[in-house]
């Protein structure tokens, strides 16, 4: 089995996906890419990470949409893609030009697409299945009040879901998409980071 260099990881909004990535990466000495990617798409394009989170909020869920931006992608015609598939089409170059730098971890923006081709990539979804434990971290990392917790995050996995259909034809939360899925709730944020650290530093 060929030693894993590149891990690319969705995870639920509340699940400590995002101190996993942080961690694993500290850890080996590799670099973590996620809010990272925006900005260099916002360098290229001088386009306000701001206004490239509004892009990919409004990307609907739509088979329609996805088979349009499927097609237009494939036979190359960029120059009829949405704004919001310009965005995708940028971040996905800035994906697979960060990991000509060598191994690393990446978080969201639909990673495991841009790097399907790439040998040694691992896909990963981080859950929590402790709800107490889920709404403990919204609260404490985001400051989100109690009344308006699960309006937003229902709001996050919305945004990802419809993201990653849009452009990989493929439902976010479902399992088989990916080679590992980690429950944090029942793992805990520093065992989910140990096991995908034994996969990037263990010769196979």
């Amino acid at each position: 089995m060929e030693k894993c260099k590149y891990i690319t990881i969705e995870r639920e909004y509340g699940s400590g996906g995002t101190e996993i990535a942080r961690l694993l990466a500290g850890q080996i000495g590799i670099p973590c890419y996620g809010q990272e990617i925006l900005e260099e798409v916002s360098r290229e394009r001088d386009i306000p990470v701001e206004k490239i989170q509004r892009y990919e909020e409004t990307v609907t869920n739509s088979f329609l949409y996805s088979i349009y931006m499927m097609t237009q992608f494939t036979s190359g015609k960029n120059d009829m893609l949405t704004a919001e598939g310009h965005i995708y089409v940028a971040e996905q170059a800035v994906i697979r030009r960060l990991a000509g730098n060598g191994p690393a971890v990446f978080l969201g923006h639909c990673a495991s697409e841009a790097l399907k081709e790439y040998r040694g990539v691992m896909n990963v979804f981080i859950r929590c299945t402790d709800e107490g434990a889920k709404r403990w971290r919204i609260a404490d990392e985001y400051r989100i009040p109690e009344s308006q917790m699960d309006i937003v995050r229902r709001k996050f996995d919305k945004k990802r879901a419809n993201y990653y259909y849009a452009n990989t034809e493929k439902k976010w939360d479902n399992l088989k998409n990916y080679d590992i899925v980690l429950d944090s709730g029942k793992l805990g944020i520093a065992a989910c980071a140990d096991m995908l650290r034994v996969l990037m530093t263990t010769e196979q």
